[in-house]
């Protein structure tokens, strides 16, 4: 049994307001005796200008917001994820990437997202992420003291093959940071979560961006967590905050016995 949260952000352009915002909710959630904490997408800086974008990123040993996190991981001992920060990997290359750090402050490991999300919502609601960034193009997943975990990110949750080779590969929680646009997640957001949970048997952790951003981007927010069998654990609304439950990884291998339909993916 270990306790987990997801920390509601509603980022804006300035990285050291977002780690405040941030460092503020991890406090909370550790006052909630939590041991594995998990925020959303971008959550350092939200932003789709590429110019912007390639002035103020840099590398994950430069990145403020990273070291920030890092020196609050080690200092309270706790498991964080950061759901994504935009790292710079050329110098006209960038990545949207998921950072798991462990309580010594180290980096154990790191996930680039592979579905870019290029969409016409309607004629004024359009995004061309393939424009931003240089996809991934490896599932990652790591163990964590209670179990394996699966990394991915937002528009990754359409992809339900992905999550099929995760769960052949022995893990049983999923992590889905995102930045939800408030069109599609009012519609899919919550299916879509419980319907990767329902399949895999495996519990989703999905820490999301909420409300009016800066640049007047709309998301969803509603952070979830959801059970191996579809159970809505916790859930926010739009307005930033924390949530946190106890987690039995047990019940992935009960339900798993009960109905084995993992074994066939």
């Amino acid at each position: 049994m270990f306790r987990v949260s997801c920390i509601q952000l509603c980022s804006s352009d300035n990285v050291t307001y977002n780690l405040k915002r941030t460092t503020s909710l991890i406090l909370k959630a550790i006052k909630q005796r939590t041991d594995f904490i998990l925020t959303p997408e971008v959550s350092s800086k939200i932003s789709l200008d590429k110019k912007k974008l390639l002035k103020s990123a840099t590398s994950m040993d430069k990145d403020l917001y990273l070291k920030g996190i890092k020196l609050l991981a080690k200092k309270y001992k706790k498991w964080i994820l950061v759901g994504s920060l935009i790292i710079k990997v050329k110098k006209n290359k960038l990545v949207n990437r998921s950072i798991l750090i462990s309580p010594s402050g180290k980096i154990k490991c790191y996930y680039d997202k592979i579905h870019m999300y290029d969409a016409k919502l309607n004629s004024k609601e359009k995004y061309f992420e393939s424009r931003l960034f240089k996809s991934g193009n490896k599932v990652k997943t790591t163990n964590l003291p209670w179990g394996k975990l699966g990394l991915s990110i937002c528009y990754d949750l359409r992809f339900p093959h992905m999550y099929k080779k995760m769960s052949k590969l022995g893990v049983i929680f999923i992590s889905v940071p995102s930045a939800f646009t408030e069109t599609t997640g009012k519609k899919h957001w919550h299916t879509l979560l419980k319907a990767r949970a329902i399949e895999n048997f495996s519990y989703v952790f999905a820490p999301g961006q909420g409300g009016k951003h800066c640049n007047g981007r709309k998301t969803y927010g509603h952070s979830l967590i959801v059970s191996p069998d579809g159970e809505i654990l916790k859930e926010l609304g739009k307005k930033e905050g924390v949530i946190t439950t106890t987690i039995n990884p047990n019940l992935v291998k009960k339900l798993r016995k009960n109905i084995p339909s993992v074994k066939y993916f």
